[in-house]
C-alpha cells in the first residue's frame, strides 16, 4: 500500500478558520480539505437544510418538460416512465411514477431487459409504448445520446423528455425536454446529481406547480438518497442535503418496500454505507438475476404484507447473485493462474458460461485482488460482452478508445465501462489492452493508495473529536471518512488474530503516555508479527464507536500498519 498525505493548506488559513468556528485546526484542517473556507459554508455543510435546494427551474428546459407533463394530464395522455436496470434508475422510475400516480392514473413503468435489451433507451420498449397507447415518455438515467432512438419515437408519434445525468454527445437528442446538468448550455448550479437526483428535481418542479412545499416531497428522499449511495456520486452540494434528508426518512419512516428490506437488520441507525452495502446490492440483485421490474414493483408496493414477499423474493435473487459471483470469481482466479498472467499490466478473463449480470461484481474483486484495469467477457448472443473496473488514477475508457478497432461498441467513465466485440477478436483485443495500458499507466498507479487527511497524536483523540467528525456525516466520495496517520504506536501485548482463517487483526495501541485505544485491522491478520515485542509501528485508521453490551468506545479501524 501506498501511504499519501494530502496537501495541507496553510497554517495561516487553518488558524483563521478555527477561529471564526471556534473548533481545533484539525477540524479546520478538514474542512478546508474539502473546499469549506467561510462560515457560511461550514454552516450548510454541518447543518443541511432543504430550503438550501436549488430551484429546479434553473436546469435547462425545466419549465418545457413541466408543460408538457401536464399537458399529457389535460388531455388524458398515456405516460409511460422507462428507466435503467441498475439502482439509479429502478429508484427514479419508483420515485417519479409513483409521484405522478399520487394526482394521475394514467402512469406506467418500463425498464428495460437487461440481456434481451441492454442498456438504456430501446426500440423493444419504445415499440412496447407504441402497441399500448403512449403518447409520452419520460426516460430517466438514461437517454441522453440516444438520438436514434427518440427520432424512431417521433415517428410514432411518441415525445420524449429525458432526465439523465450522463455527459452528452456533441447532439442532443430532438426531445420535448432534455433534462441534464451537464448539457454545456445548461447553468444549473449543481451538476452533480445521479439519474434518481435529476427525476427529484422534475418533481420539484412539478410540485411548485401544484402549490405543494419541499416538504410534501420529503417521503420520497429515501429512494434519492439510496441512488446517491449507489451510484457512488459526490456528497457534496445538493447530494448531501438530498443524502442527510433521505437517511432520516430510511430510519425513521422509510416506505414499505424499503422497510422490508431493513426491518430484519440488527442495526439501529443505517449509514449511507450501509445503504451501499445492504441495500442497492439487494435493488440491483432483481436486475441481474431476474428484471428490474421486481424492484419497481418493491419499491412502489405501499402494502407491507406484499413488500415482504416482494422483498423476500429479492432477497433470494440476492443469494442466487452472491452464489454466482463467488463461483465465477474462483474460475477467473483459477484461470489466471493456470495461464500465469499474474504478473501482467491487465487482468483480462473470458469464460461463455460466465452470467453476465455479475460479470463487473466480478471485475472489481479481481482488481481489488490483482490491483490491475480488469475486463471480465463472457458469451451474450454471437457477441462477446464485458464489464471493465480500473484502479484510481487511470482513465480505462481513455484506453478502451485507443483500441476500439478491436471492439464492437463500448461506453461508460474513467473507472468502469461496458463493452462488446466479435469472439474471434477477443485475442487481439486482449493483446492490444495489454500493450496499451503497460505504455501509459505509471507503475505506482498499480499500487494501491491509501489517502490521507492528517497526521495526529493519539491524544488528539477523545470524544469530543468524535462528536464533531459524526457531524461530518454523510461520508461518500468529496467527504470521505477522514483517514489519521500516527506514528510510532505500540501494542501493549494483547495482539491477536481473528477470523476462521486468523485474517484479522486487534490489538490494543497506545504511543508515548497516551490513553490506549481499541483497534481492529480487517484483512491484516498476516502482520501479526510486525506488531508483537513492544516495537513501534506506524499505522493508518479512521476513528469508530464501538458498541458492546451497551458501552460505547472510541476504537481504531485500522486500514494499514507498517513498521
Amino acid at each position: 500500500m501506498r501511504w499519501t498525505l494530502k496537501p495541507q493548506p496553510s497554517h495561516d488559513k487553518v488558524k483563521s478558520l478555527a477561529a471564526e468556528l471556534k473548533v481545533s485546526e484539525l477540524i479546520a484542517c478538514l474542512l478546508i480539505q474539502r473546499g469549506i473556507e467561510t462560515f457560511e459554508q461550514a454552516r450548510s455543510f454541518f447543518r443541511p437544510n432543504l430550503e438550501d435546494l436549488h430551484d429546479p427551474y434553473l436546469m435547462k428546459d425545466m419549465d418545457k418538460a413541466v408543460s408538457r407533463i401536464e399537458k399529457a394530464i389535460n388531455k388524458g395522455e398515456n405516460i409511460l416512465v422507462f428507466g435503467d436496470y441498475d439502482v439509479d434508475g429502478t429508484t427514479a422510475v419508483s420515485l417519479v411514477s409513483s409521484y405522478l400516480r399520487t394526482y394521475y392514473e394514467n402512469v406506467a413503468t418500463y425498464i428495460p431487459d437487461r440481456y434481451d435489451e441492454g442498456y438504456g433507451v430501446s426500440y423493444k420498449g419504445i415499440d412496447f409504448a407504441d402497441d399500448n397507447g403512449f403518447s409520452l415518455i419520460i426516460a430517466l438515467d438514461c437517454g441522453i445520446k440516444s438520438i436514434d432512438h427518440v427520432t424512431y419515437a417521433h415517428g410514432k408519434g411518441i415525445d420524449f423528455i429525458i432526465c439523465d445525468h450522463h455527459r452528452p454527445g456533441d447532439e442532443l437528442p430532438k426531445a420535448v425536454a432534455v433534462l441534464d446538468p451537464k448539457r454545456e448550455d445548461c447553468t444549473y448550479p449543481y451538476d452533480e446529481l445521479c439519474g434518481c437526483g435529476v427525476g427529484f428535481k422534475l418533481i420539484q418542479a412539478l410540485a411548485q406547480n401544484r402549490n405543494q412545499t419541499i416538504e410534501d416531497l420529503v417521503p420520497y428522499l429515501d429512494l434519492v438518497a439510496t441512488a446517491i449511495g449507489a451510484d457512488i456520486v459526490p456528497i457534496t452540494g445538493e447530494n448531501r442535503v438530498l443524502a442527510k434528508f433521505g437517511l432520516d426518512v430510511i430510519n425513521s419512516f422509510p416506505r414499505p418496500g424499503i422497510k422490508a428490506l431493513i426491518q430484519n437488520l440488527k442495526k439501529t441507525k443505517l449509514t449511507i454505507t450501509d445503504v451501499v452495502f445492504i441495500i442497492a446490492p439487494r435493488i440491483n440483485a432483481a436486475g441481474r438475476i431476474k428484471h428490474g421490474n421486481a424492484a419497481v414493483a418493491l419499491l412502489t408496493e405501499f402494502d407491507l404484507d406484499q413488500a415482504e414477499i416482494f422483498a423476500s423474493e429479492i432477497e433470494q435473487h440476492n443469494a442466487d447473485r452472491k452464489d454466482l459471483d463467488k463461483q465465477i470469481t474462483i474460475e477467473a482466479l483459477d484461470q489466471i493462474e493456470i495461464n500465469q498472467e499474474t504478473d501482467k499490466f491487465t487482468t483480462v478473463v473470458y469464460d461463455q458460461n460466465w452470467h453476465k449480470g455479475v460479470i463487473g461484481i466480478v471485475a472489481s474483486r479481481l482488481t481489488e485482488t490483482y490491483y490491475r484495469p480488469t475486463i471480465v467477457f463472457t458469451k451474450s448472443g454471437d457477441k462477446l460482452a464485458a464489464s471493465a473496473r480500473s484502479v484510481k488514477g487511470f482513465d480505462i475508457y481513455n484506453a478502451l478508445e485507443h483500441v476500439s478497432e478491436h471492439l464492437e461498441q463500448f461506453g461508460g467513465h474513467m473507472y468502469a465501462a461496458g463493452m462488446t466485440l466479435k469472439e474471434e477478436n477477443y485475442s487481439l483485443f486482449k493483446q492490444a489492452f495489454e500493450k496499451e495500458v503497460a505504455n501509459t499507466i505509471p507503475p505506482e498507479l498499480l499500487i494501491p493508495e491509501i489517502s490521507i487527511d492528517a497526521e495526529i497524536s493519539l491524544t488528539d483523540i477523545d470524544t469530543k473529536l468524535m462528536r464533531i467528525l459524526k457531524q461530518f456525516e454523510p461520508f461518500g466520495p468529496q467527504n470521505m471518512s477522514p483517514v489519521f496517520m500516527s506514528k510510532s504506536v505500540k501494542d501493549t501485548g494483547n495482539a491477536k488474530t481473528l477470523g476462521s482463517a486468523n485474517e484479522h487483526l486487534r490489538l490494543f495501541v497506545k504511543q508515548n503516555n497516551s490513553e490506549g485505544f481499541g483497534a481492529i485491522g480487517f484483512g491484516l491478520g498476516k502482520k501479526l508479527d510486525e506488531v508483537r515485542n513492544q516495537q513501534p509501528f506506524d499505522i493508518v485508521y479512521h476513528i469508530e464507536e464501538n458498541e458492546f453490551n451497551g458501552n460505547v468506545t472510541l476504537q481504531l479501524r485500522l486500514k494499514d500498519l507498517k513498521n
